[in-house]
């Protein structure tokens, strides 16, 4: 049945001239039939590089908001809308606006994980791969709001050692993660490096021997001396670890680190999109040129 299906969505997006994206996160099968899978910073430069007319995203929603920021002239469908990020939920773009009204001088840096409305109202916007590059490019005069994830932010600030006040969010699966859980998984796997993702706790990347976005991990992984890893993001990105690197060993931190808002894409949503070219992205104009300029201006940070 599986298969069937897969065929059939590669057989629609020829016909179509559909294009496929798909994060690291998502069903092992989504990720297969995709034409592109990657972390958000590759998503992002991707979805802007790409001319197709039709796009369906697999990924949580401001994913595809972004897709469709980017590449304006094409029909961007996400298969489940219900598909959502709790973090992105926990910055309202209102409250954003009240924020930079109240401190008109501070430059605020949105991680990628946010909503369109939230990225019309800030300077500029940061994915894990790139946020030290990022915060690092503004001038050390500036005071710094970034937002939404205090973990993230306060990994960028310990390891520039650049003071930014941090908006109160968080990855509800990363911010789980806790050091007893690296320490257990130690015990369980003597001699494997622990690779973790900068959404956990500050404590939890002091004491893994990796810190690094999803695709960062893949792009380390075929040269990396050891042969054995212990995992500690969602459990979607083992997939591509195991097909691009049979020649290690991986581990998840636990028997499953799971986001549900991840794995809600099915194969079967997928190829309902591309036949009956649902659910369709639409975001008002004005909003997506004030959120395209501050996603712009990351993409211009060499």
């Amino acid at each position: 049945m599986t298969r069937s299906v897969a065929e059939e969505i590669i057989r629609l997006k020829k016909e179509s001239g559909a294009f496929i994206f798909a994060h690291n996160y998502t069903l092992p099968e989504v990720q297969d039939i995709a034409d592109f899978t990657g972390d958000s910073l590759e998503l992002s430069i991707r979805a802007k590089e790409v001319k197709a007319e039709k796009i369906v995203f697999c990924g949580v929603s401001f994913m595809a908001e972004t897709a469709k920021i980017l590449s304006p002239d094409s029909k961007v469908l996400h298969p489940v809308p219900a598909s959502g990020c709790a973090m992105a939920d926990m910055a309202v773009a209102e409250k954003v606006a009240e924020y930079r009204k109240n401190h008109p001088g501070t430059v605020i840096v949105a991680y990628v994980n946010t909503t369109a409305a939230v990225k019309a109202e800030v300077d500029i916007c940061c994915t894990s791969a790139n946020a030290e590059k990022i915060v690092a490019s503004i001038p050390a005069d500036k005071n710094i709001l970034f937002l939404p994830d205090r973990n993230l932010g306060r990994n960028v600030m310990n390891s520039l050692g650049r003071k930014m006040e941090l908006w109160p969010g968080y990855c509800p699966v990363h911010n789980n993660i806790d050091v007893k859980m690296l320490e257990e998984a130690r015990r369980l796997h003597p001699g494997a490096a622990i690779m973790v993702h900068p959404e956990c706790p500050e404590e939890v990347v002091k004491n893994a021997e990796y810190a690094m976005s999803t695709g960062a991990m893949l792009r380390f992984l075929p040269n990396a001396k050891e042969k054995e890893f212990i995992v500690g993001t969602e459990e979607g990105i083992l997939h591509r670890m195991r097909k691009e690197n049979p020649d290690k060993i991986f581990y998840p931190l636990l028997p499953q680190i799971i986001c549900p808002d991840m794995k809600k894409i099915t194969l079967e949503d997928v190829l309902k999109s591309l036949k009956e070219e649902v659910y369709e992205v639409k975001l008002p104009v004005e909003t997506m040129n004030r959120a395209r300029k501050a996603i712009e201006n990351m993409l211009a940070v060499k």
